[in-house]
């Protein structure tokens, strides 16, 4: 992930918390869980839903291999904290009432084992995401909030139908390399994260960045930002936490807005 400092807004404003720190590991597990069901309200919301498809999870802050994910067949607007389900590295559900999607299990499962540092990951049939990875190409830095996907995503040159198999999984991780997003190709879009928090904002935000994309290249040629300032608007828009930062507001909203997420 991109290191950077968290931006600063002019003038007076009250000092901005950190992300927050745990006295217990119970006290993590119940905080990654509430937040994982707000990203899934916030992603009905943004209308990412599509049937049965789509997910995110999140590590365990115990249990190793073990990952958390929205339960098989469950709306995202109705997930609340106590519907989630764990899922061990052999794809079977050891705590809670629903199955698990087997094509999250086939890719989340390989991306957390490839990438220690990633804490969560989302993917969801997005209709821009899944619009933009029909082309087959990355994201171009032709807007400041395009630029945190700079020289940081990855492209999935292929498409063999639903991930049912691991060992597609681990051709994903491998496409995802270092950085924080792949485009799977006539799929949709993946992003990972340090925290749900972080995971949730990028997915928003590059799916809000295939769509203006979309039409900008539908009006005509857009500009593209020159390398150097892409680096650095990359730095400010989404290094150190300021892609943890940016989902803030939305969970504020989210987590007041329907509290039974929290059940």
């Amino acid at each position: 992930m991109i290191e950077a400092t968290l931006i600063e807004a002019p003038g007076r404003c009250r000092d901005l918390e950190p992300p927050p720190t745990f006295a217990t590991v119970e006290e993590e597990r119940r905080h990654r869980k509430v937040h994982l069901a707000g990203a899934f309200r916030l992603f009905a919301r943004f209308g990412f839903d599509e049937g049965v498809a789509g997910h995110i999870t999140v590590r365990d802050p115990e249990r190793a291999g073990c990952f958390w994910v929205n339960p098989f067949g469950v709306h995202f607007s109705q997930i609340r904290a106590s519907d989630l389900i764990l899922v061990d590295e052999r794809g079977e559900v050891i705590e809670g009432d629903y199955h698990v999607n087997t094509a999250a299990f086939a890719i989340h499962s390989r991306v957390h084992a490839a990438r220690p540092d990633v804490v969560a990951a989302a993917h969801a049939h997005s209709i821009y995401g899944k619009a933009w990875s029909s082309l087959g190409r990355l994201l171009d830095p032709i807007t400041q909030d395009a630029c945190a996907f700079y020289e940081d995503h990855g492209l999935f040159d292929d498409f063999t139908g639903v991930v049912y198999e691991t060992a597609e999984g681990d051709r994903i991780a491998q496409a995802l390399g270092k950085g924080k997003a792949v485009i799977l190709r006539n799929h949709g879009l993946l992003t990972v994260g340090g925290s749900v928090d972080e995971a949730a904002w990028f997915f928003i935000a590059m799916e809000r960045s295939c769509h203006t994309q979309l039409l900008a290249e539908a009006a005509g040629k857009p500009i593209q930002i020159a390398h150097q300032n892409a680096v650095v608007a990359r730095n400010q828009v989404a290094g150190g936490i300021n892609g943890w930062f940016q989902f803030q507001p939305m969970w504020n909203m989210i987590s007041r807005e329907e509290p039974d997420l929290f059940d």
